[in-house]
């Protein structure tokens, strides 16, 4: 089955399911909501979904997929086994001194949170020549996908983009930029 018929069947009822299980948190006294993604896990027929739904953003077959912590790497995951490839897990935070592997690290510019994060993982993953795709759950400012970039390019590879369940990107060029696409828009929640 190619890829687009793989998409198209995994795709026809994602996005609809994806609304239906969405909330938004917010307290009378909140001044912000926010995003309540676990109905998303609980529906089985949805988590099976997901990783072709995911895969089937881009044309492009990966040879590895890279997931950040902690939804981006079930959601790699699960992206990965629907391709037929690889994982590897971009972790935060990496204790550098208990491991004496080469590792690769990147510095996040400010994230959802105003954040900085560390980034890496082990070098040996990622090959000069690999085909990159990362997953996530949700982009929003770029700053995570922006450094999985920067990680894939220091090791040789080629950063195909990166697909996510959500585009909230809050300056748009970033999805032409990077690139990023999604199964759906925020606005659409």
């Amino acid at each position: 089955m190619s890829r687009s018929a793989v998409h198209q069947q995994a795709d026809g009822g994602v996005r609809g399911r994806l609304r239906a299980a969405h909330r938004w948190r917010q307290d009378r006294v909140d001044r912000w909501a926010s995003a309540d993604l676990t109905g998303w896990w609980r529906d089985a027929e949805l988590l099976r979904d997901l990783g072709p739904a995911l895969a089937g953003l881009y044309d492009e077959t990966p040879t590895v997929v890279v997931g950040p912590v902690s939804r981006g790497a079930m959601l790699g995951a699960l992206t990965a086994a629907a391709l037929g490839v690889g994982f590897v897990e971009a972790r935060k935070e990496i204790a550098q001194a208990t491991d004496s592997d080469r590792w690769v690290r990147r510095t996040t510019g400010p994230d959802y949170r105003d954040r900085n994060l560390v980034f890496g993982f082990r070098r040996d993953l990622v090959q000069s020549g690999d085909r990159v795709l990362m997953v996530d759950d949700w982009a929003d400012t770029g700053a995570t996908a922006r450094t999985i970039r920067a990680l894939v390019e220091d090791c040789g590879a080629q950063f195909i983009g990166a697909a996510c369940i959500v585009d909230g990107l809050l300056d748009p060029r970033l999805r032409h930029e990077l690139p990023v696409r999604a199964l759906l828009d925020v606005r659409t929640l």
